[in-house]
């Protein structure tokens, strides 16, 4: 067992319900639940010794006192730069007690000059698990992403003629045609809140900071991409005035749907993925079981599953999109005009009757679909 990974609250409760155990045990079973409490009680001094040298630690900081040695250059005091600070276990909590309180007494002690104005930096840990949060998706880590404040206008080509060979002496070659839509990326806010009780606010550190973020951030990057994936449904095969167009494929889930839905891609579309439910791989499956699994009806491709994309029935309404398939690199943007930061807003009275404390998690993000063709969606037949 590997006590490193268990939180304190954890192995108190493991170290509990061992001497339980060891009585209805053999006797080489005993041994081993011995040494396992032994190794538990080692982990849990070290945890606290640790937090008090820590704690100790950051009173002084606060206070001002000490100064920061570089570790890696034989005892040499420096300035600790920005990112040093953000990427340190001390500003974790700090930041932690800050989200716990809204105050950023700790996080400014440790910041000193660093500190611009009002603004508070997350820590480096933060920044890693809301990225984390984004890959975890699948979908959202293939889409490009751009950080421009306001309205973000994006033009693409709705269609353009091809190059022509010319010989010497003949009549001279036309002009290219080309026109050209604009995509706006409207950024809108995505909320996602959580209560929790006072037990899980006396996690402490990095704890504290997977508890709120890892649920906050996946959930957020999760709207996200079901906001994405109903923009492009949204979008029609004809490439009207500033509108992006996708190209449609009728069919159910056979063996050549796919390929017949790639051949509907633009020639800029070179990473194709598939978007489907689970449910309608399942029917994928059962088509190539039934040929003797022979040929790959995925064409090889990635298949990523969201539970928002219409699973396929028999009885599925005629044109309704039951599949996907798409490059999201070419043909889909994330605009981010704050940041790719979550921010979270601490609420201890809504729900004060119930002792609960609420915290609230928004990202402002522009999403759309910015390429003609760069997609294909699969609908039910008539």
């Amino acid at each position: 067992m590997n006590f490193a990974e268990m939180s304190i609250e954890e192995m108190e409760a493991r170290l509990a319900a061992i001497p339980a155990e060891a009585e209805a045990a053999e006797d080489d079973a005993q041994e081993n639940l011995l040494n396992e409490a032994r190794s538990i009680r080692e982990e849990l001094e070290q945890r606290k010794a640790a937090e008090a040298q820590r704690n100790e630690t950051r009173a002084a900081v606060a206070n001002g006192e000490g100064e920061v040695v570089n570790e890696f250059s034989k005892g040499e005091k420096h300035t600790m730069t920005l990112e040093e600070i953000r990427g340190s276990h001390e500003y974790n909590v700090a930041f932690a007690n800050y989200l716990k309180t809204e105050k950023d007494d700790e996080c400014r002690a440790l910041l000193s000059e660093n500190a611009t104005g009002g603004y508070v930096p997350v820590p480096s840990y933060v920044e890693g698990r809301i990225r984390t949060a984004w890959e975890k998706t699948g979908i959202m880590n293939l889409v490009r992403k751009t950080f421009v404040r306001g309205n973000l206008r994006v033009g693409f080509e709705l269609s353009a003629g091809g190059a022509t060979v010319h010989t010497e002496s003949t009549t001279a070659v036309t002009e290219e045609t080309l026109t050209i839509g604009v995509a706006t990326l409207l950024p809108k806010s995505i909320k996602k809140w959580i209560s929790i009780s006072d037990e899980a606010l006396d996690l402490s550190g990095e704890d504290f900071l997977d508890y709120i973020y890892d649920e906050l951030t996946y959930r957020i990057a999760k709207k996200a991409q079901e906001e994405l994936l109903a923009k492009i449904v949204a979008k029609t095969a004809t490439a009207a005035t500033n509108a992006v167009s996708v190209g449609v494929t009728a069919g159910t889930p056979s063996l050549g749907i796919i390929a017949a839905a790639m051949g509907e891609l633009s020639d800029e579309a070179t990473n194709p993925v598939i978007v489907m439910n689970k449910a309608t791989w399942a029917q994928f499956k059962a088509a190539q079981a039934a040929n003797g699994y022979n040929y790959d009806p995925f064409e090889g491709l990635p298949v990523y599953f969201d539970s928002t994309v219409t699973a396929y029935t028999s009885s599925g309404t005629a044109g309704t999109t039951w599949c996907i398939v798409g490059d999201f690199g070419v043909g889909a943007q994330a605009n981010f005009p704050n940041g790719a930061e979550i921010n979270i807003k601490r609420d201890d009275m809504s729900l004060a009757e119930k002792d609960l404390v609420k915290f609230v998690g928004r990202q402002f993000v522009g999403l759309e679909a910015v390429a003609c063709d760069a997609f294909c969606k699969i609908v039910f037949p008539s």
